[in-house]
């Protein structure tokens, strides 16, 4: 029985991890390497990361520098922004390429919580799923029938846990999209 617990609170876990990386993709106007998660840049014939390629910071609040540690990489480097299609383009200057994030308009901001909001709706799916799954495999265990009540009461307090934290994050995705 505590196996199934665990098992349940384990894969809960993971769907609040999955749900935070998916949360970190939605830009807030702010510059975040996280950003450039997605970008492959081919090097010698071979895709590869360009946070591999290169070290990238953030000089400013809405700007990403991007410096490689191979200058022959900034051309692909270059074309990979550009076909990652993040609506950002890129400013090459020798050395350096150079990401202004633009201001987000107050329309692109409501569509950006629209998103956020679907991605953290799927989360609290998962969660139920988890919740059903762990439920029937308490059914099928041969146990007392006040036990079964309480492990299936730990379950219900499980994912009332999680799903708080769902909302939480839900609310502080929603102030940083918001806010100016």
């Amino acid at each position: 029985m505590d196996d199934i617990l665990t098992e349940a609170e384990l894969k809960m876990e993971n769907a609040i991890e999955s749900m935070d990386k998916r949360l970190l993709n939605i830009r807030a106007g702010r510059a975040n390497p996280a950003m450039l998660d997605g970008v492959m840049v081919s090097y010698y014939g071979v895709d590869t990361p360009l946070k591999q390629l290169a070290n990238i910071s953030i000089p400013e609040a809405r700007q990403l520098c991007i410096k490689p540690f191979d200058k022959s990489t900034l051309g692909a480097m270059e074309k990979a922004i550009y076909e990652a299609n993040l609506g950002i383009a890129p400013n090459n200057n020798g050395e350096t390429i150079i990401l202004n994030i633009p201001a987000l308009t107050e329309d692109r901001r409501r569509d950006f919580v629209k998103q956020a909001k679907g991605i953290c709706e799927d989360a609290k799916i998962v969660l139920r799923n988890v919740r059903q799954d762990a439920n029937n495999d308490i059914k099928k265990l041969e146990i007392t029938d006040d036990l079964k009540k309480s492990a299936t009461e730990d379950i219900q307090e499980l994912i009332n846990k999680y799903n708080k934290i769902v909302d939480e994050k839900m609310k502080q995705k929603e102030n940083e999209l918001m806010s100016i």
